[in-house]
C-alpha cells in the first residue's frame, strides 16, 4: 500500500533526513537557549532603571540583536559562508548549518527573554534588593524563576521557527528533510517525497509544541 502511493520514497533516505533535521534542531535549540538568555538578560539588566543600567552597552547589544534578527535566514546563510567554513571547514551538511541557525535564532529568542523579564513585577525585584540580595542572587533566585514560564514558551516558539530554518537551510545543501524535499522531491518532480518530508516536519513541530505546552503548564503557578 505504501509503495503504491509513495513509489519514490526511500525509507533509508527519509530516516537519514529526519535524523539530520533533529540533530540540527536539537543542537541549535540548546545553543540558542544559552545565548538567548545571556543576550536577553543583558538587554534587560542594562536598560534604564535596572541593576546594570548602561545606555552604551544596551544600545550596542540591542543593535546586534536587531540586525541579526532582521536579516532573512537564506541571506544570513550566504553571508556566513566564510565564517562557517572557518568553523567547520565545510559549507555543506548538517554541521555547516549550525552557525547560521544559532546566529539567526538567538537574537530572536533574546527579545522574547527580555519581554519575559520585563513582565516580572518590579516589586519582587525591589524587595530582593532591599533585603541586600546581590545582583547574581537576584538573577538566579528572582529573575530566572519568575520568568521561567515565559522562557519556556519562548524557546518553544523559537524551536518551531528553527525547524522551519532547517528546512530552508536544506535548500542550500544543509541536509535534513528540507534538503530531501527540495532535491529529491521538487527538482525531480517527486511529489510523494515532498509530501512525506512535509508531514514529518509538521509532526516534529506538533511534538515540540506539545512538549512545550506541557512543561509551561506545569511550571506556571499563576
Amino acid at each position: 500500500m505504501f509503495e503504491k502511493y509513495f513509489p519514490n520514497v526511500e525509507a533509508s533516505e527519509i530516516i537519514l533526513a529526519t535524523k539530520e533535521t533533529l540533530f540540527m534542531t536539537a543542537i541549535s535549540v540548546v545553543a540558542t537557549l544559552i545565548l538567548g538568555i545571556l543576550l536577553g538578560m543583558l538587554l534587560f539588566l542594562t536598560s534604564k532603571g535596572q541593576l546594570w543600567q548602561n545606555k552604551a552597552i544596551n544600545a550596542v547589544v540591542a543593535a546586534i540583536v536587531n540586525i541579526f534578527r532582521s536579516i532573512p535566514f537564506l541571506i544570513l546563510i550566504i553571508l556566513l559562508i566564510p565564517f562557517t567554513i572557518f568553523l567547520v571547514n565545510d559549507m555543506l551538511g548538517a554541521k555547516a548549518a549550525l552557525p547560521a541557525l544559532i546566529i539567526g535564532s538567538a537574537p530572536f529568542y533574546a527579545r522574547l527573554v527580555e519581554i519575559g523579564l520585563r513582565e516580572i513585577d518590579k516589586g519582587v525585584i525591589e524587595a530582593a534588593r532591599s533585603m541586600g540580595a546581590t545582583t547574581w542572587t537576584i538573577i538566579w533566585k528572582v529573575l530566572l524563576p519568575e520568568a521561567l514560564p515565559a522562557l519556556i514558551s519562548g524557546i518553544t516558539v523559537t524551536a518551531i521557527a528553527l525547524v522551519g530554518y532547517t528546512a530552508m537551510a536544506g535548500v542550500v545543501g544543509a541536509g535534513g528533510l528540507g534538503n530531501l524535499a527540495y532535491l529529491q522531491g521538487f527538482q525531480r518532480n517527486n511529489n510523494d517525497v515532498t509530501l512525506v518530508a512535509t508531514i514529518l516536519i509538521l509532526a516534529i513541530v506538533f511534538i515540540i509544541q506539545f512538549i512545550g505546552d506541557i512543561i509551561t503548564a506545569k511550571i506556571d503557578k499563576r
